[in-house]
């Protein structure tokens, strides 16, 4: 149950990270630019979900490369959240913000991967 979960907000995090690509395949459709619209207010909860997660499966060696890709999914959601952190957040604003110019690869790595591990 925990892996759906997992997979499910990866797959959200995937399409809010890779809208710009996902764009540009729909054509005038509009589909990921309405579902991202949609999953905008949660960002905050899949980020968490995506990080969270990512950090339980990572450290029980399960899923490394998925998980690593998650976690950074997860950092480039949090991104607003993450300074508020008392002792680690500037370094995790710093990680996130390096991130940053890999936002749409990460986004969609994370897409096709959680979708395959939903498979």
């Amino acid at each position: 149950m925990l892996g759906l979960i997992f997979d499910i907000a990866n797959i959200m995090a995937g399409i809010l990270l890779g809208i710009t690509a996902l764009d540009k395949l729909d054509g005038k459709s509009d589909f990921f630019n309405n579902i991202a619209k949609k999953l905008i207010p949660f960002t905050t909860t899949i980020g968490g979900i995506s990080l969270g997660l990512g950090i339980w499966y990572l450290l029980g060696f399960k899923h490394i490369i998925y998980s690593a890709v998650a976690i950074a999914g997860g950092l480039l959601l949090l991104t607003h959240v993450l300074s508020q952190i008392p002792a680690i957040g500037g370094s995790l604003v710093k990680i996130s913000k390096k991130l940053m110019p890999f936002k749409v690869i990460v986004g969609m790595a994370l897409l096709i991967l959680a979708i395959l591990y939903l498979f």
